[in-house]
């Protein structure tokens, strides 16, 4: 049986988050046997007894293999945290979700992505600043990530997908549960140029509660965070919280201080949101020379002599950069420089603590000899 079935079955437990899902990967060898152990390991794993009687109802409720068969039948994807291809600037957030469900297609051009939140009832301002940056971000080849809400949100979407870029949607439900019902055929042309995506199972309502836990997503995925317009207790603020905690660049647009829609983003500027005075500070703040580099470099494919010495010595198990140099017997300068063009190329990945691994894309190695 596929072991991403527990992945899902135990995202459907209401109380078992990121924490929790560490726990059982430490006191477990694997989900299936913490999917099917008794309570008694189950509290010695951490759980309590409210979230194994949540458990227990779930198992009664469900049928997992119906479950992954409808997910495969809608064309959903799954990324969990043990598959290569998670987004890795998510994984490194505090309590990243467990399991991603995706429609669509996350690849390593999303590593270069800002986050355009803000009110849904923006002024002709609002729009106009958030059509001019998303149009300079597509035209850049920046992915701009969203929530598909009213407002900012759908303007920032449609601008992004009208100027031919790439765009992501992190929903407070199921992906089959497009809230509001009047954007689903936007979610389907994101989906179609990008991504929807939630870590909330399907069949999840778009309940109130859901919302402030997803922003952190959006947030995670992104490099820069901008604020267009927001009121002093918009969901946007919460975006931004989460993305100061990330140590991500948050910028906010300052306005009128007798407007509504301007209270929260001015606000963020006293506490020390960096103003947005022309779409032009966002790209300064990406390193929009790192990114054209970037798409420069992936037209170089395949590997040069010296990267192709990398590959050989590395797989898909985490190898530390100092072993790696004793491996290879190159030096620190040449092996550091080296790595950073092979991570633009998206052909290594580093996933923590110096340590690196190989990378697929779209189920392609960019190795030429490795068998």
């Amino acid at each position: 049986m596929d072991d991403r079935i527990y992945w899902i079955g135990f995202t459907y437990v209401r109380g078992i988050g990121a924490v929790r899902f560490r726990g059982l990967l430490q006191a477990f060898p694997d989900l299936q046997t913490a999917w099917n152990a008794p309570a008694s390991q189950l509290a010695e794993a951490g759980l309590t007894a409210k979230i194994i009687e949540n458990l227990h109802q779930v198992k009664k409720q469900i049928d997992l293999e119906r479950i992954l068969a409808n997910i495969q039948k809608a064309g959903i994807h799954i990324l969990t945290w043990k598959d290569e291809n998670y987004p890795r600037r998510l994984k490194e957030i505090d309590q990243p979700p467990p399991v991603l469900y995706t429609l669509g297609e996350l690849t390593v051009q999303d590593e270069w992505a800002a986050a355009i939140v803000g009110t849904r009832r923006m002024t002709g301002y609002g729009r106009q600043v958030t059509e001019e940056l998303t149009e300079l971000l597509a035209h850049h080849g920046v992915t701009v990530v969203s929530g598909l809400a009213r407002g900012v949100d759908a303007s920032a979407h449609q601008t992004a997908l009208k100027h031919g870029g790439r765009t992501i949607a992190v929903l407070g439900s199921g992906v089959d549960r497009i809230y509001p019902p009047e954007h689903r055929k936007l979610a389907a042309e994101i989906a179609e140029n990008g991504a929807v995506i939630s870590d909330y199972p399907p069949g999840t309502p778009p309940e109130s509660n859901n919302f402030p836990p997803r922003n952190r997503i959006i947030s995670g995925l992104s490099r820069v965070v901008v604020v267009i317009e927001a009121g002093i207790t918009s969901g946007a603020l919460i975006t931004s919280t989460f993305a100061a905690e990330q140590g991500r660049d948050v910028f906010a647009l300052p306005g009128s201080i007798y407007a509504n829609q301007s209270k929260g983003t001015n606000r963020l500027i006293q506490q020390g949101a960096r103003p947005l005075l022309e779409p032009k500070d966002v790209l300064d703040a990406l390193n929009i020379e790192q990114v054209q580099e970037y798409r420069q470099a992936r037209l170089d494919l395949p590997a040069d002599p010296r990267e192709q010495q990398i590959m050989d010595a590395l797989g898909y198990e985490p190898v530390h950069i100092d072993d790696l140099g004793h491996a290879i017997g190159w030096g620190m300068d040449a092996l550091t420089s080296t790595l950073t063009m092979m991570e633009l190329k998206g052909m290594v990945r580093q996933v923590g603590g110096m340590n690196y691994i190989l990378v697929k894309e779209k189920g392609i190695l960019y190795q030429a000899d490795k068998k």
